[in-house]
């Protein structure tokens, strides 16, 4: 089985590091014709393909249109997408504010949204195929008590993929997710041992405390990304894999 994006151009939202870096890397390595990486913070990886680098603000409005845009300027076509852009800014039911509702429901499930609506426009205007994948979180099942927005977020965006994989069963669009749970990135070990104040080291002592031994990689979130945009992962849509080191509904 060969996993190949050979000819075909793909959109990856969150491009700038950790999760999305890591796709960006994987989709060029599996030889993608070209890519468009979104940010909100400028792109400066390192990839071989054609590269269309695009600073945005997914919280805008418009920021779905102008990355569509941008991709169609340069390309003419959207054959896969990845929303892999995504806050994860705490708060429960005790401490959240309509602001911040706002703001993680227009990144996390607005943004892809609309941005899944011009890919699959643009698929169904070349009577071409496609596939998108969606970042989501394991906590897309119910969620930490602190992160009960973020987990809303998710719950949608979930429920958005299975909906356009059944709207477009019949033209050849597949769209699936991965509910990511706790990843090793320089994100994570920022959020906990920095702005926490856990100290240096505390993301792989805690890692050591799982079934592995260590975290999943950002990698290994990529090759299956990339698996699933890839015509090797071809007829399934419509699945959300949970990629983490539990098995949701298992008891202890």
């Amino acid at each position: 089985m060969e996993v190949s994006l050979q000819g075909k151009i793909v959109v990856i939202t969150g491009a700038a590091q950790g999760i999305g870096a890591a796709i960006a890397r994987a989709a060029d390595a599996s030889r993608a014709e070209g890519l468009v990486l979104v940010d909100q913070a400028p792109v400066e990886l390192d990839v071989r393909c054609d590269v269309e680098r695009l600073v945005a603000d997914l919280a805008e409005p418009t920021a779905p249109e102008k990355v569509a845009a941008a991709a169609l300027a340069r390309f003419g076509q959207i054959d896969g997408l990845v929303n892999a852009a995504g806050l994860t800014t705490r708060a429960g039911f005790a401490d959240a504010d309509p602001a911040l509702w706002d703001r993680l429901m227009a990144v996390n499930a607005r943004a892809p949204f609309f941005l899944m609506a011009a890919a699959i426009g643009n698929m169904l205007g070349r009577s071409a195929t496609g596939s998108i994948v969606n970042i989501q979180s394991m906590n897309a099942h119910c969620g930490a008590p602190d992160l009960a927005i973020y987990a809303t977020t998710k719950g949608a965006l979930q429920t958005m993929t299975k909906n356009a994989a059944n709207a477009h069963l019949a033209d050849r669009i597949r769209v699936n997710g991965i509910n990511l749970g706790w990843v090793d990135t320089e994100t994570e070990r920022k959020l906990h041992e920095v702005d926490l104040g856990k100290g240096q080291g505390w993301l792989a002592r805690e890692g050591r405390k799982l079934p592995l031994g260590r975290h999943v990689s950002a990698e290994e979130a990529a090759r299956l990304a990339v698996y699933l945009l890839s015509d090797a992962s071809a007829p399934m849509t419509g699945v959300a894999i949970d990629l983490e080191q539990a098995v949701v509904g298992a008891l202890p």
